[in-house]
């Protein structure tokens, strides 16, 4: 396996204090890599400071062979890393086309932009449609078609389900899980872990700003006493 996320000993926080620590963590090429925990674990914390959103972070983190510590989010995109949040992902006030056009960092911008609506043929109907008045579904296909516009390595997603119904989740767990497909490797945080460890090859479990556990995303759902603790009820 080709080695894409490293992440080596990792601190980070907000002002004075360190919300995550000691973090090391990798993500290899084509795969898919969950990041579970109880609530104020300190997950999202951590996804912010790998895409170099917190100005307090401490350690090693590279891409392939290429320090990524310091570079400024913006940057990031360049190099193939892409975010996903869980809120505020799509501009509401503009249309599904503009919302595409204005992602930053991709070349040959018509060309990507068709082949978003090949791959996202509900969105293709309604590419005039304002991204503030389509379903829940609907939106989170834009998100997914901007983070793919620049034709990443890495997506990052933090809670991608959240306040989805179940068929929604579901529709968007399959969307990562085709993710591999398009060249792209997956980093997740979310709630609902054991579903998102059902797509994925590998999972960390965090408690209190630190990894507990790390091992794969079978042997994770099989460890009856490690899932009740930390991945919820059945």
């Amino acid at each position: 396996m080709t080695r894409l996320l490293t992440v080596s000993d990792l601190a980070a926080g907000y002002g004075e204090v360190d919300i995550v620590s000691g973090i090391s963590l990798h993500v290899d090429a084509l795969e898919i890599v969950t990041i579970a925990g109880t609530n104020g674990s300190g997950k999202s914390t951590l996804v912010k400071a790998l895409m170099g959103l917190l100005t307090r972070v401490r350690g090693e983190m590279r891409l392939g062979d290429t320090p990524l510590l310091g570079v400024p989010a913006e940057k990031r995109i360049g190099m193939g890393v892409v975010y996903v949040p869980q809120v505020e992902n799509v501009f509401p006030t503009l249309t599904v086309t503009e919302n595409l056009q204005v992602v930053e960092g991709v070349t040959d911008r018509r060309h990507r932009i068709e082949a978003m609506f090949d791959r996202f043929p509900a969105l293709a109907e309604r590419r005039r449609t304002r991204a503030g008045a389509l379903s829940g579904g609907e939106r989170q296909q834009l998100a997914f078609a901007r983070a793919l516009m620049p034709a990443p390595k890495l997506m990052i997603l933090d809670e991608p389900t959240a306040a989805l119904s179940p068929a929604l989740v579901h529709e968007v767990l399959e969307l990562i899980r085709g993710l591999p497909a398009l060249g792209v490797s997956a980093l997740l945080v979310e709630q609902r872990a054991r579903q998102a460890l059902a797509i994925s090859d590998r999972g960390y479990i965090l408690d209190t700003g630190r990894v507990v556990i790390h091992d794969t995303a079978e042997r994770l759902l099989a460890d009856e006493r490690m899932a009740d603790l930390y991945l919820g009820t059945h």
